[in-house]
């Protein structure tokens, strides 16, 4: 296997999630360590398990392995949709929701002062709370609907401090983790952070990685909180437009 993800595997891979297919997602699954896209794609190597694709059953045991391995906030939840599509445990009790983590982790980490929003269950769109502030829209008479409305809380940057202190932990290079030390510490932090970072374009890719997985994790867990969870809906044929399979 590659060393790290490049930019043509995490494109092959988003690809393949994005056209659902399920021969397309495990081809590109060689293309990387699979425990840097545990939360990127666990869904989809669950829905391809459940819909029976052979090969799909011995990558979930391999995410579910690391995923047990690594403890972040959101790989539990994770690992229970594994084990429920390959019919090692019952299916959560939790409504599917098709809900794009990336923006629900943007509402969730937001300042409080100024951020959050909600989910329209109806569209599954997350709106910030700032374009509730533009003035009523055709849907004003319903805007108080708990059955279309799912409210999201900003809870601020500390989740996203810990990513960097945890990421520096994790570095083998000594002397970089050093300056990054020094970078986070005081007001201004995440900017000298990346500054920092920026110099480095193997670290740097890593860490929006690294970062990545743990936002659609803590946005995971959210949602199982509040009763949800994205949908593993997946199909097995190759589409049209599937992504060629990658180097093992």
């Amino acid at each position: 296997m590659v060393e790290g993800w490049g930019e043509d595997g995490l494109r092959a891979l988003r690809g393949a999630l994005h056209l659902q297919d399920g021969v397309a997602l495990l081809a590109a699954l060689r293309r990387g360590p699979v425990h840097e896209v545990l939360q990127l794609a666990g869904d989809g190597v669950a829905g391809a398990a459940a819909q029976g694709l052979p090969e799909a059953t011995a990558t979930a045991a391999l995410f579910l392995g690391a995923l047990q391995k690594r403890g972040f906030r959101g790989d539990e939840e994770l690992a229970d949709r594994l084990r429920a599509a390959t019919g090692d445990a019952a299916i959560p009790f939790l409504r599917p929701l098709a809900v794009d983590l990336e923006m629900l982790a943007m509402l969730l980490e937001g300042d409080p002062a100024e951020s959050g929003g909600r989910i329209d269950l109806s569209t599954r769109e997350c709106r910030p709370a700032f374009t509730d502030e533009l003035g009523p829209g055709p849907e004003a008479e319903e805007d108080d609907d708990p059955e279309r409305w799912l409210y999201v809380p900003a809870l601020g940057s500390g989740a996203g401090y810990r990513d960097m202190e945890l990421f520096i932990e994790e570095m083998e290079d000594a002397a970089l983790a050093g300056r990054l030390r020094i970078a986070i510490d005081g007001r201004g932090a995440f900017r000298r952070f990346k500054d920092v970072l920026a110099g480095d374009v193997r670290s740097w890719s890593r860490y929006h990685r690294f970062r990545d997985e743990r936002q659609r994790g803590r946005a995971r867990a959210w949602l199982a909180e509040e009763g949800y969870c994205p949908p593993i809906t997946f199909r097995v044929e190759p589409s049209s437009g599937s992504c060629p399979p990658g180097p093992v």
